[in-house]
């Protein structure tokens, strides 16, 4: 799905991931209170300090301090009466308790928003997964494995760092006013000069940051990019290694690293750019308050150091959070474009979902029937499957043959529910397949591919996937009955063995042992084998032929073959051509048919065999 197009933080109040937020803040307001707090006793006892040190540094300069009017009159009576290392005691005592609670309440701030950040990583996660979960096979289908990937790993982080950088903003902008509030009690034209200062960072980033979040959103596509590729040339190494393209996918690689490096110097260039500017504006201020401080405390005498200490040390502090607040929002601007990508996914517009729900299904008895069926793929105009009409009698067994790409697999897409007709219905005992429980449909049915996907974990659990329950015997049984447990029990671990990413340490013919395994584990009603047995060799592929005799009587099953010899004795063959079906009867009766399609595959595969025995 295409990116949103670029808009202001401010504006996002609408979009799926500020929603997501604002629900998680929902759930964790005992967080977000506690977060509060804490930042507030943060803006107290640091303000605090810097009153103390003022009033610390005017004791030890002039021997005595000037108690504001402010203060409560039993309080001011009672320091006024202290002697002076007593006086001098309390206000370090007081500064010392302060900063305790300066620290107990950082330590808390951080807690309460690292607890907060991790909960809305787990719920990212969550509602990342479930949501690609619950789309549709042809919707996601239109996203590319790597970017899914690469968007579930980066929203996470995405995520804390704005949560983290808003708490932080909070924190800032409170001290910020206090240590303005602080200032401007000394002196009003501290306040000015604070204000122009704001004034002038917040021009500089008016500048900078729109150049900020265009940089990243190519930093952005440019690890997308990567990561793609990446993903692809691990997943594909074995046709790397054969066809002795490893080179030039590196340096396919390389061109992609190139280009992201550009990109991100140039965002290093703008981001590095804020940080040595608000720190050189606010010395270039304090040195000239330095200056104006001897020409304005000139006729206050010994006061004069006090107060520029204050000051000197205030403007100072201010800065500090000045320039934190400018990191934070060049943070949460440099992770826009993660946000825009959260919203790619959890945006509703112009997406299919799973349907759920239906008319419960446990068996069919009778038939299976296409109806004038077609079917048009997503971004296609051609018809894949163009008016197919059939019928399947429960426990026995069709074939579909023709040439590649006819619309042999577009029909068990259709079965499975992959994919609704565009065109026509299927209906199961007069039931159409699209009102009943899709979940409970497709628990009744066993399906091997020609790729049959292996998950990296043991052998065991691969023959027992979808099926937690099942027992060591039962395993056991659907591997002897695919012909599975002969090499199973040649492996150092056995059942325990681990096939690798994809099943990459078996060999072809044994991940498709593996998946028949899977598919009689859970008995299933409809067998549908798309090329099951290509990658056998012929004694296997024999076995396992035997194997599908035995389950005749029970299993209803679609056979999609390559070599014709093994569907012979098939109760129907259905020809398809282009999308069409164009011949179907025994082998008996198509292969009587001197110009039918089917005669001419068949002679066509003999002839290449004969070729082969004689090459």
């Amino acid at each position: 799905m295409p990116l949103q197009s670029p808009i202001r933080w401010s504006q996002r109040r609408s979009s799926p991931s500020t929603s997501l937020i604002r629900q998680t803040a929902r759930r964790a307001w005992r967080l977000i209170t506690a977060n509060i707090i804490f930042s507030l006793l943060q803006v107290l006892g640091d303000g605090g300090t810097l009153w103390i040190v003022f009033l610390v540094v005017q004791l030890m300069t002039t021997g005595e301090v000037h108690w504001s009017n402010r203060l409560p009159e039993g309080l001011r009576l009672w320091l006024e009466t202290l002697p002076y290392w007593h006086l001098l005691a309390t206000l370090l005592a007081c500064a010392i308790g302060l900063q305790l609670m300066l620290s107990i309440s950082r330590y808390g701030t951080s807690l309460t928003s690292g607890y907060f950040s991790a909960l809305c990583r787990r719920r990212v996660v969550d509602t990342l997964h479930g949501q690609i979960m619950q789309l549709s096979f042809p919707c996601v289908s239109s996203y590319r494995i790597g970017d899914l990937t690469d968007i579930i790993s980066q929203a996470p982080n995405g995520i804390q760092i704005v949560i983290e950088q808003g708490s932080q903003t909070i924190i800032n902008c409170l001290m910020a006013i206090g240590y303005i509030l602080v200032l401007a009690s000394i002196s009003p034209w501290l306040l000015i000069i604070a204000l122009l200062l704001g004034i002038v960072l917040t021009a500089l980033q008016n500048v900078v940051l729109p150049r900020v979040r265009a940089s990243s959103r190519q930093v952005m596509r440019a690890q997308v990019e990567i990561v793609t590729a990446m993903t692809d040339d691990l997943m594909g190494l074995r046709l790397l290694h054969s066809s002795g393209n490893l080179d030039a996918a590196h340096q396919s690689l390389q061109r992609r690293t190139i280009e992201l490096e550009a990109w991100l110097r140039r965002r290093a260039q703008l981001i590095d750019l804020i940080p040595p500017i608000t720190s050189l504006l606010p010395l270039i201020s304090i040195t000239a308050i330095v200056a104006l401080s001897a020409v304005f405390f000139k006729e206050r005498g010994s006061g004069v150091l006090p107060s520029m200490i204050t000051f000197i040390l205030g403007l100072q502090r201010l800065n500090v959070r000045a320039t934190s607040l400018s990191s934070s929002v060049t943070q949460v601007t440099d992770n826009i474009p993660i946000f825009d990508r959260i919203d790619s996914i959890l945006s509703l517009d112009g997406k299919q979902f799973v349907r759920r729900g239906g008319i419960p299904f446990a068996s069919f008895s009778e038939k299976i029937v296409f109806d004038d069926v077609s079917l048009v793929y997503p971004r296609s105009h051609d018809k894949a499957i163009d008016r197919v009409s059939f019928s399947i009698a429960k426990g026995t067994t069709t074939a579909l043959v023709g040439s590649s790409g006819a619309g042999k697999s577009s029909i068990a897409d259709l079965l499975i529910g992959l994919y609704e007709p565009t065109d026509g219905a299927i209906y199961i005992d007069n039931v159409d397949l699209r009102s009943i429980d899709p979940i409970a449909w497709r628990s009744q049915l066993g399906i091997v591919s020609q790729d049959s996907f292996m998950f990296n974990r043991s052998i065991f659990d691969n023959i027992a996937y979808g099926r937690p329950h099942a027992t060591q015997a039962e395993v056991h049984s659907a591997a002897a009955l695919a012909h599975a447990d002969g090499f199973i029990a040649e492996l150092p671990d056995g059942y325990a063995t681990k096939v690798g990413e994809r099943g990459f340490r078996l060999s072809g013919g044994q991940r498709q042992r593996l998946a028949l395994a899977r598919a009689f584990l859970g008995n299933p009603q409809l067998l549908i084998l798309d090329e099951a047995t290509s990658a056998l060799d012929t004694y296997n592929e024999s076995l396992i032929q035997e194997a599908l005799r035995d389950l005749k009587q029970s299993i209803t099953r679609i056979v999609i073959a390559h070599r014709l010899a093994t569907i012979f004795d098939a109760d129907q063959i259905l020809v398809i051509d282009k999308g069409r079906l164009v011949q179907s009867g025994t082998h008996a009766q198509l292969s009587s048919e001197k110009n039918g399609i089917y005669l001419k595959l068949l002679l066509k595969q003999d002839s290449s065999n004969h070729s082969r025995q004689h090459g």
